[in-house]
């Protein structure tokens, strides 16, 4: 009998990612937190104007590097969000290995945390995969 993979072993998939980034990439994300959830919660669901929990993959939350500077007080760290029950959804249509899936949209939320576009961002995910 097989397993859903936990919320740790998408975890461990996205840490291997970023393991992967470039050096000056993880250097900025050092203190990025990075969450692993079932689905987004009540209040990204009505931020982001979901229909339903399933439609989002991952989300960046925070200021991306261009508008550092002084945080304002009781700001909450920079977080990258990867959701693993809408995740599973897609890998389950087979058309990518769990770590391909979990690699982009990890490399997505990151390029929002930089301010990339998203030429950038599938340049940086070639890489990721390599």
């Amino acid at each position: 009998m097989m397993r859903a993979p936990s919320l740790a072993d998408i975890e461990a998939l996205a840490q291997a990612a970023v393991e992967r980034l470039p050096p000056l990439f993880r250097q900025h994300l050092a203190d990025v937190i990075l969450k692993v959830e079932d689905f987004p919660d009540d209040l990204v669901m009505a931020e982001m104007a979901l229909d339903t929990p399933w439609d989002l993959l991952g989300l960046y939350w925070g200021r991306h590097v261009g508008l550092k500077g002084e945080l304002p007080s009781g700001a909450l760290p920079d977080m990258i969000f990867l959701y693993r029950r809408p995740i599973l959804d897609l890998w389950a249509e087979g058309q990518d290995t769990l770590e391909r899936l979990v690699t982009h949209v990890l490399v997505h939320e990151v390029g929002h945390h930089f301010g990339l576009s998203d030429e950038a961002m599938e340049a940086i995910e070639r890489d990721a995969e390599a």
